[in-house]
């Protein structure tokens, strides 16, 4: 029996979480990272914009666990303005969003204002200069993730998302991962 093999990526900027794109402009892989086995996905998506944590494996099982409906997700979000706790309130209830056309109001979750940032955040690239106003951090945990969900939830409270970058899934952690850095590890350790 073939063992399967298990990754943890810092997800940088700019980079689709895919291996393949076939569309007419080139955009950046995952296996311009690192070398990769054959037969190895993602689990989960970050957008191109987004960044942090991106767990990959061979094993579709595995996938299957990390996506189910029970696991936490935690981000980062860097937003425009200054958040209001009555936002993140409001985040926390559930907000409505557009979703495949339709509209959604996302389940409670969980949200409050950073004030200082884990190192495993880094620079990451420049939003804006200061002149153009001023942003903030707000933790979003979530346990669904539909398509950009985090960007439309800032968005529907008045702070859209500038920056975002994914720190935790389950108890699977970003730690000191620098962008673009991937560690191999013999299995994932989630606890629902």
């Amino acid at each position: 029996m073939k063992s399967h093999r298990h990754f943890i990526l810092h997800k940088p900027h700019g980079y689709l979480s895919q291996f393949i794109y076939e569309k007419k402009r080139p955009k950046k892989k995952l296996g311009e990272l690192y070398d990769f086995p054959e037969g190895t996905m993602a689990i989960g998506r970050l957008d191109e914009d987004s960044e942090g944590l991106l767990l990959l494996t061979t094993d579709g099982m595995m996938s299957e666990i990390v996506r189910s409906k029970t696991i936490e997700k935690e981000y980062l979000a860097q937003v425009d303005g200054t958040i209001t706790q009555e936002a993140v309130e409001q985040l926390k209830k559930g907000v409505e969003i557009g979703f495949k056309g339709i509209r959604y109001t996302t389940k409670p979750c969980e949200s409050q204002i950073i004030k200082e940032l884990p190192e495993c955040i880094g620079e990451g690239r420049r939003i804006r200069d200061e002149r153009h106003g001023a942003t903030s951090w707000l933790a979003v945990t979530l346990t669904e993730g539909k398509f950009r969900q985090v960007r439309k939830m800032t968005a529907a409270v008045g702070f859209p998302t500038l920056r975002l970058v994914r720190i935790r899934v389950g108890d699977i952690h970003l730690h000191n991962l620098k962008a673009g850095e991937v560690l191999e590890v013999t299995s994932f350790e989630i606890n629902e």
